[in-house]
């Protein structure tokens, strides 16, 4: 039976080591039956995937897990809606870094706090698209004074590499955890990072490590797709791939992968997921499983311990890999370049918004 495992984010914050995403729900990656989403919240929940990532910016999301817990408080009471714990994030637009206002920053928390139907967020994780524009300082500053309030238990960033965070940590910023993508197809969180995140005690909070559903038995054997795809998650691990290497080179990482979970009695989802999850800092991965129906996969990360004979078989495949290579998000921070044209950067003006455009291939 799967016994999912917990691991602490600072003083009195308990988190599932498998984090539900919820990015999935915003309505960017095809339709969603939100009814269904919503209540299959309930099952997740019951089978001890406790935590749950959202942002300002992902459309109608917090608004849905607000309704989850408020539904829960009043069929099951308190004691059971507080279990839950959800992480947000604040995510200003690009087009208004130059020009945000104090009270602003704290509006949109207000507004988070609304829609999720709670006293206090547990996590507040900040991004700031370039740090060029406007004062992050004062920004985040606002966050600061926002958990003294007691409106924020902790505060984490999203993509952001040493340069970014470093700063801020000196100056007395108490930051808990790195939202990172962090998968075996792209380790860039590994060494420089990771070994900063050590001595200043964050700890990292992975998505993509299933890299939007690459990594699972539907890939397994199948032809190059090139980039002809319904949403931009998949565009942009189509692109991680394109930095790993081939695509026969990630064919023989999948077949490596299935081998490995054939051993075990799992998937070669969980065997991706739990190479994450085994990797230091790691805090907890977050896996983007839309309904319940997803669940009992998501679980079976926990039923499986990686063995010397499983990891010499990967860091075989992982040495044969040409990258991605450079700092967290580097790529994706280069508006110009082919991952940052696939972005959308002012979500909360327009929801809608458009990306920059320019092929992907």
């Amino acid at each position: 039976m799967s016994i999912p495992e917990t691991v602490h984010l600072g003083s009195g914050h308990l988190i599932s080591r498998v984090i539900k995403g919820c990015w999935q729900l915003a309505g960017d990656h095809g339709p969603v039956d939100r009814a269904s989403a919503v209540a299959d919240m309930e099952a997740f929940l019951d089978a001890g995937i406790t935590t749950f990532d959202c942002a300002d910016i992902y459309k109608g999301v917090e608004e849905m897990i607000g309704d989850f817990i408020a539904d829960l408080r009043r069929r099951r009471g308190s004691s059971v809606a507080n279990q839950v714990c959800v992480h947000t994030k604040l995510v200003p637009d690009l087009a208004r870094l130059s020009d945000l206002r104090p009270e602003e920053v704290e509006a949109i928390i207000d507004r988070s706090l609304q829609r999720l139907q709670v006293d206090q967020l547990d996590l507040v994780q900040f991004y700031w698209w370039d740090m060029q524009l406007g004062n992050a300082v004062d920004s985040l500053g606002v966050l600061k004074d926002l958990k003294r309030k007691g409106k924020i238990r902790n505060l984490g960033t999203t993509n952001w590499d040493v340069a970014d965070m470093d700063p801020f940590v000196r100056d007395g910023f108490d930051i808990v955890s790195a939202q990172v993508q962090y998968s075996i197809l792209d380790r860039r969180p590994a060494g420089n990072l990771t070994r900063w995140a050590k001595k200043n005690s964050v700890q990292f909070l992975c998505y993509g490590t299933l890299a939007g559903g690459f990594l699972t038995e539907k890939w397994l054997g199948e032809p190059d797709p090139g980039f002809h795809f319904e949403n931009r998650s998949l565009i942009k691990y189509r692109l991680i791939i394109d930095e790993f290497g081939s695509w026969g080179k990630f064919q023989n990482l999948l077949r490596t992968l299935k081998m490995i979970g054939d051993r075990h009695g799992v998937s070669l989802a969980a065997i991706a997921s739990r190479y994450v999850l085994d990797q230091p800092q790691v805090a907890a991965a977050i896996v983007g499983a839309r309904y319940a129906r997803h669940l009992p996969m998501t679980l079976e990360i926990f039923d499986v311990t990686l063995d010397d004979q499983d990891r010499a078989a990967l860091d075989h495949m992982l040495q044969k890999a040409n990258g991605p290579n450079g700092e967290v998000f580097a790529l994706e921070r280069d508006r110009t370049g082919r991952h940052g044209r696939i972005m959308k950067y002012n979500l909360n003006a327009k929801p809608d918004d458009q990306t920059l455009g320019g092929s992907s291939g």
